[in-house]
């Protein structure tokens, strides 16, 4: 880890509730002070247990109450605190890690793949493009290593398919969790599940993330911070402009009636979820009780057993960032070679609708590039994000949310954050060539000109 914070002599006050949205924060607005506490941790000093402890003694029985205190119950420093262990998110924790940042990642979920494992689409695409494979690092480590070790088939990536999804690799996402948690802890990653951030606050070095989850308060002080939620939750947090339409794609939901599901061999049934949307956990339930009624009628109707159910909707389109760029759609069927392209993207144009998808492949040699400025919340510093929250127009975002360029998205925020933190700057001043460095020796597939 990096050097320790420095203390300070005089506590601060509380900042109040996150800023709304299009509030937007300035780098130049004022941080808050340090508070002194950062520099030791807090404990519960009594032995409650829950709500309360029962003290017994030989006469009587004691009930300690509940502490008002609003103070943290753990207070920590990293280098590096990721938000989401989704897609996107478990990569960009593994390479930050690796890199020898200190790195926390926090899921509200109780297990890392976010898509793949509890959204159960466990059929990854695309890592491949015209004969060649053009996304790999990190994230076709994990696909790799689950395929191998359930006995599974990889595609013929020198054929071009006739169509694009025969080139998606079947995995076994039970396995795929299994993998993400083993490599987390192998590079050093604490994970934290259940929690999220409720408030965030600029300071001198960083960050302040005060977090909660069930009889858990926890305070992160963080130089850097990767927004891997989907939505960009931590990017709306902190007033900087989010955009989307009023329409969202649906989402799936994804089950096996009448057959046994066999994970990393066949496709799973599902079910579209018209109107899904995770942008809060109130619209998130509206979509989870419509799939499940959903395929309970279908139940009764086909009078067939339900063999399969994954625990959520698998939600397409929520939040994108405006950010330092944008990729249009024109950016992305042309396959525009940014200047500081830092990962590939591969997938038809893929626009889901009430009447269903019709995909638009690219044409023949045509291989999009992603930039890292579409990875920046404009105006901002010390934060980056990943996955499908990049800044793009919705058609380029229906091509770009897929798992494979998520992962090239997470491996390079991990990377730009790592460095960042190490140097005491932000990730859009990290020399271009270092990041491709770092991730050209942790197996990752940079975009060059001819």
């Amino acid at each position: 880890m990096l050097a320790s914070w420095p203390g300070s002599s005089k506590k601060s006050k509380k900042c109040g509730k996150l800023i709304e949205q299009d509030a937007a924060v300035h780098p130049e607005a004022p941080m808050k002070k340090q508070d002194p506490s950062w520099n030791r941790r807090h404990f519960l000093q009594s032995s409650l247990i829950g709500a309360g402890a029962v003290i017994a003694s030989t006469n009587e029985t004691t009930v300690a109450a509940e502490s008002d205190s609003k103070e943290p119950e753990l207070t920590q420093e990293v280098d590096v605190l990721v938000v989401g262990g989704g897609t996107a998110g478990t990569v960009a924790a593994i390479q930050a890690g690796r890199l020898g940042a200190k790195t926390l990642l926090l899921e509200r979920n109780s297990q890392l793949g976010g898509t793949m494992t509890t959204g159960g689409v466990a059929f990854p695409g695309l890592f491949d493009a015209w004969g060649k494979q053009v996304i790999a690092g990190i994230g076709w480590e994990l696909v790799k290593e689950s395929v191998e070790l359930d006995g599974g088939e990889f595609p013929n990536f020198a054929k071009v398919p006739q169509r694009h999804w025969h080139n998606q690799v079947f995995t076994n996402q039970f396995l795929y969790a299994l993998l993400c948690e083993e490599k987390c802890v192998a590079a050093g990653v604490e994970i934290a599940y259940y929690e999220f951030p409720q408030v965030v606050t600029r300071v001198e070095q960083g960050w302040q993330v005060d977090c909660a989850g069930f009889g858990t308060k926890r305070r992160i002080l963080c130089r850097q911070i990767i927004d891997c939620t989907g939505g960009a939750e931590v990017v709306g947090m902190l007033g900087f402009n989010r955009l989307r339409e009023e329409e969202r794609q649906p989402g799936s939901f994804l089950y096996m009636l009448g057959e046994a599901h066999e994970p990393g061999r066949n496709q799973i049934h599902r079910i579209y979820v018209h109107g899904a949307d995770s942008t809060n956990s109130r619209t998130a339930t509206e979509a989870n009780l419509a799939g499940r009624k959903s395929i309970l009628e279908k139940v009764r109707q086909d009078k067939k057993r339900l063999m399969h159910l994954q625990p959520e909707t698998g939600f397409r389109e929520s939040y994108r960032i405006e950010g330092e760029t944008m990729v249009t759609v024109n950016d992305y069927t042309t396959g525009r070679l940014f200047d500081d392209a830092i990962s590939y993207a591969f997938y038809p144009v893929d626009l889901h609708t009430r009447e269903g998808v019709k995909p638009q492949p690219l044409k023949p040699g045509v291989v999009p590039t992603i930039p890292l400025r579409a990875l920046i919340p404009k105006g901002s510093r010390n934060l980056i994000v990943a996955g499908r929250c990049v800044s793009s127009d919705r058609l380029a975002n229906s091509g770009l949310r897929v798992q494979a360029s998520c992962m090239g998205m997470g491996q390079a925020a991990g990377v730009a954050a790592a460095l960042a933190a190490k140097a005491g700057t932000t990730p859009l001043e990290v020399p271009l060539t270092e990041i491709h460095e770092r991730l050209r020796e942790h197996g990752q597939i940079v975009p060059e000109k001819a």
